[in-house]
């Protein structure tokens, strides 16, 4: 084993496949992107090399631009802050359900392996204006006047998507915190039970604070699908209404392939590329701290 590891030929064969396929399927891509993102090119036609000026343009111009971001960082924000914690807190509990556990477990996980297009169509219909579920239950508990235009809202509609994406993505972080859980070790279960503590005094000394790893990767996924997010918003809404619920990937889709600037939307994919990173590293300095294993 050493000999094969200091063998830098070896070494480099084994990498190379690995290399070449990140190169031909993620740099090349970006770089052909970066290319096309500083012409003003339609798809079609002949095109011109303009320079930053499409960059210049969605920074300075682009309000829907910065519309996008901010439902990506109110997407984001959900998730961490409402759908995490509600997870952590059930992944708890479903422990204590006896024969009942792996139920539950599948319930709650059913929504996360059924097919985005349907689980959204569900909602679509939930949220109708005229026949959905939703307004139909105001309706028969005399809260007429609560009935709304979900989806046709535009200060209603964001709010729609970010339920709906928290509910479908909730079974993926219940699990992995759930796992993280039946990972902590039985002894240190005994041990605290010996010294007196009790069931909420274990869960939050001892349990919470070695999910600190599980919390770390399940925050950084989180926040980079809230920016990739893309499936549901179009599904459910196309971006509208009035681009209100416009996602840095739908307003990418609308711009490119329905309004003809191939172009520009390039260089929206460029800035997407480089949130998403700088995203990442940030998020991966503030999360960053020793866990010792257990």
């Amino acid at each position: 084993m050493n000999s094969i590891i200091s063998n830098k030929r070896t070494i480099f064969w084994l990498v190379a496949p690995g290399f070449l396929l990140f190169t031909a399927m993620i740099f090349i891509p970006i770089l052909v992107s970066f290319y096309y993102s500083l012409t003003n090119w339609d798809g079609v036609a002949d095109y011109q090399f303009i320079g930053l000026s499409n960059f210049i343009d969605i920074v300075t111009q682009d309000d829907v631009f910065w519309k996008s971001l901010l439902n990506a960082i109110l997407l984001g924000l959900g998730l961490v802050l409402i759908q995490h914690p509600f997870a952590v807190l059930i992944a708890m509990l479903v422990q204590y359900c006896g024969r009942f556990e792996k139920l539950l477990r599948v319930c709650i996980f059913i929504p996360s392996i059924i097919s985005t297009f349907v689980t959204t169509q569900l909602w679509v219909s939930v949220f109708n204006t005229q026949f959905g579920l939703l307004n139909r239950i105001l309706e028969m508990a005399g809260l007429e006047s609560w009935k709304q235009d979900w989806l046709g809202d535009s200060k209603l509609a964001i709010g729609c998507i970010i339920f709906v994406c928290m509910w479908q993505g909730f079974g993926y972080a219940f699990l992995l915190y759930y796992a993280g859980i039946k990972g902590v070790p039985k002894d240190l279960h005994e041990a605290a039970m010996l010294d007196g503590a009790s069931q909420i005094q274990l869960n939050l000394k001892i349990v919470f604070p070695l999910l600190a790893p599980v919390l770390r990767v399940n925050i950084i996924l989180a926040v980079v699908a809230a920016f990739k997010q893309m499936e549901t918003v179009y599904l459910m809404t196309g971006g509208g209404p009035a681009n209100s619920t416009q996602f840095l990937s739908t307003y990418l889709y609308s711009k490119a392939f329905r309004e003809g600037l191939y172009g520009y939307g390039n260089a929206i994919s460029i800035l997407f590329v480089i949130i998403c990173l700088l995203i990442t590293v940030l998020l991966n300095r503030a999360l960053k701290k020793d866990v010792g294993e257990y």
